[in-house]
């Protein structure tokens, strides 16, 4: 697939699903404390430019990377992995951009929380069902204690830095530009209410940095087809309007690349560097700044 961008051609690997862990062998011991860095995983491109943004931590962390949405079968290889260099103690990094996304499962699957089977009986329930194995539910088997992350990218306060980045990098005279800040968005309606409040925050500095005309926010609600029509209208009238009288800029709040809007926006004039928040230094810090965190919560074992 190829993505046009007022001249600028980037070209996105096929999509095959990476799912499974990523090894990140530190070269510096980490004790007793392991990082797992879940993120959502898609194409080569995807995991490769997530690794990327993991790439400087090595040498401080016991660090692994586990693809997929919340899959029990990566989690327990990665923990093993983890434990296998002496991890007893494994902070999570849910490395998603929503804060709530997957929160109650990874704690099922962890032990955190009940309601994750065991793995016999739950691959019993799947056997023969391949189309599954990315989204495996079963509690894993663990010695260690774990204390997971809660914040979500769309909440972090080093990712308002990227957008003021993408956008000065993207602007040519901001005063006659508007910027679109485009998510995926959830399903719930409050949920995405949260998204939008935290969108707007985080393009509030965005509007201090730069003249532009305008900074708008908006969630696609991708996977919700009655709420992404809506959305799709909202979306392209703004862009529509902008390029009428000026110059419109499309920076994706994804954790990579442009996903779906290129097709949402065909036909339209706009600009873009088709870049998603990886692997942009302001997500590294991000991550450091959530290992630090966990280093000082309270790590729990499995129920």
């Amino acid at each position: 697939m190829t993505l046009r961008f007022l001249g600028l051609v980037t070209t996105v690997a096929a999509a095959s699903v990476l799912v499974g862990c990523a090894s990140t062998t530190p070269t510096q011991s980490g004790g007793d404390l392991g990082v797992l860095v879940m993120a959502h995983g898609g194409s080569k491109q995807w995991n490769q430019e997530v690794l990327a943004a993991i790439e400087p931590l090595k040498t401080e962390h016991n660090i692994e990377v586990a693809f997929g949405m919340a899959d029990a079968a990566s989690l327990q290889h990665g923990v093993q992995k983890l434990e296998a260099r002496g991890a007893r103690r494994i902070g999570v990094v849910r490395l998603f951009v929503g804060g709530e996304s997957f929160l109650e499962r990874t704690e099922q699957i962890l032990g955190l929380a009940p309601g994750a089977p065991q793995r016999a009986a739950a691959q019993s329930q799947h056997e023969g069902h391949a189309a599954d194995h990315s989204m495996e539910f079963w509690r894993i088997a663990t010695h260690s204690s774990f204390a997971v992350s809660r914040q979500g990218l769309v909440e972090a306060p080093e990712m308002a830095r990227v957008l003021v980045d993408r956008a000065r990098a993207l602007s040519r005279d901001p005063q006659r530009e508007d910027v679109l800040i485009l998510a995926h968005g959830p399903g719930d309606d409050a949920e995405n209410d949260r998204w939008i409040a935290h969108l707007e925050a985080r393009a509030e500095a965005l509007r201090r940095a730069l003249p532009f005309r305008t900074v708008r926010v908006e969630t696609l609600r991708e996977d919700w087809p009655e709420k992404r029509q809506d959305a799709e209208q909202r979306i392209r009238s703004y862009v529509e309007q902008a390029s009428r009288t000026g110059r419109a800029i499309v920076i994706p709040f994804r954790v990579q690349g442009f996903g779906p809007y290129a097709d949402v926006l065909q036909g339209l004039d706009y600009t873009s560097d088709g870049r998603g928040l990886v692997p942009d230094a302001g997500v590294t810090e991000w991550i450091e700044h959530q290992v630090a965190m966990l280093e000082r919560a309270e790590f729990r074992a499995a129920e």
